[in-house]
């Protein structure tokens, strides 16, 4: 397992985004407010945590949902995943919807979503006329016929 540091500046008053057991992926990240927050049905908002980090060239920062939350109420990360690039020095905010039919209140310090942190690579594309072929082909969504 590769392990890198990651500088942060933590103004929320929480503890830093942790891994729950060893061999989790995510870091629960919690939000940071001065007062709760409820989302109706169907309606987002951008909840803030008091973080900011600096990531390596190389390295994105992405954020997903909590599966728990989205499970037991409903309550997802709507640009999922989110991506924190190497270069973004701004408050880390969560972009959160609640997709259920009841209010859901959002308190300070609650865990929110999950942060991963993942090298990427850059794409440098070549312009063809035409690509090799494969079994699949341009068999699309459902071509299989398996449910």
């Amino acid at each position: 397992m590769d392990r890198i540091k990651v500088k942060i500046v933590n103004r929320s008053g929480h503890e830093l985004p942790a891994y729950e057991t060893f061999s989790s992926a995510g870091m629960d990240v919690r939000a940071c407010l001065e007062s709760p927050i409820t989302l109706a049905p169907l309606q987002r908002a951008l909840i803030p945590t008091g973080l900011r980090i600096q990531l390596e060239h190389g390295y994105e920062c992405q954020v997903r949902p909590r599966s728990g939350l989205a499970l037991k109420k409903g309550i997802t990360v709507l640009n999922s995943p989110g991506t924190i690039d190497a270069d973004y020095r701004g408050e880390i905010g969560i972009i959160l919807i609640n997709l259920s039919d009841q209010p859901f209140t959002i308190n300070d310090g609650e865990r929110i979503a999950q942060l991963v942190v993942t090298q990427y690579t850059r794409v440098e594309w070549e312009t063809v006329s035409q690509l090799d072929s494969t079994e699949r082909g341009d068999g699309g969504f459902g071509h299989t016929g398996l449910v």
